[in-house]
């Protein structure tokens, strides 16, 4: 049975706005395990980017626990919690977030340096053939297409080798064409290296990558039951 890489318990989050109480995550239950690639869908203000932020350790609940890769984070410290991040969690942003001085090559062992790792030649090259950018690597940032920094972004988050990737709108600077090759990656990327992946779109013609599709609205997670999926 696959490992459950995150799961929410009881999990809410509110903030008070002069008198009012505004609930930005009502009581969640959520997990999803090793190998599964999953989508959150809803209206901007729904509550999805307070659901990103909590689960990847960035933010903490109201109530209830967040268990990474079997560690409970929802009390840790602010050093404890970055320590978590850094071993587990990887995140893929709308932006990819780039260093514009550093070639593509040095974009990945720029993880090397800040965990003192010694650079792994072999997994750097293997990714690089993955995900089609190996004539690229001693490129930089712009000189690449936006479909390509995708790609990049994405071989950053696998090489770090994260238990979770949270992806936040991570197409929403790409033409039809591009979002499609890039989703289609990091569904393909998840399912062979047994990582467990959510992403949070406005795009509903990129969810039939997706194992389960949960919708957010007003700060109420639910999972959409009928969905199609489709092969990658």
């Amino acid at each position: 049975m696959a490992k459950t890489m995150l799961e929410l318990r009881g999990v809410t989050r509110e903030f008070t706005q002069g008198s009012e109480t505004i609930y930005a995550l009502r009581e969640t239950n959520f997990s999803v395990k090793a190998g599964e690639f999953v989508a959150v869908i809803g209206p901007s203000g729904s509550g999805k980017s307070t659901f990103l932020t909590i689960a990847g350790g960035l933010r903490n609940p109201t109530r209830g626990t967040v268990t990474v890769n079997g560690v409970d984070i929802t009390d840790l410290s602010k050093k404890q919690l970055s320590a978590i991040r850094l071993k587990h969690v990887g995140f893929i942003l709308r932006a990819s977030n780039l260093v514009p001085f550093l070639t593509l090559e040095k974009q990945l062992q720029l993880f090397d340096k800040v965990t003192g790792a010694k650079p792994n030649k072999k997994a750097l090259n293997t990714l690089f053939d993955e995900l089609g950018i190996q004539k690229l690597r001693k490129k930089y940032p712009s000189d690449l297409s936006g479909g390509e920094r995708q790609r990049v972004a994405i071989a950053k988050v696998l090489y770090s080798q994260p238990s979770l990737i949270l992806a936040d709108e991570p197409t929403a600077s790409l033409d039809t064409t591009k979002a499609f090759e890039v989703v289609e990656l990091l569904a393909r990327e998840t399912r062979e290296r047994g990582k467990a992946t959510i992403m949070v779109t406005h795009d509903e013609r990129l969810i039939g990558y997706c194992d389960k599709v949960y919708e957010m609205h007003d700060g109420v997670l639910t999972e959409r039951k009928a969905h199609k999926k489709q092969k990658v």
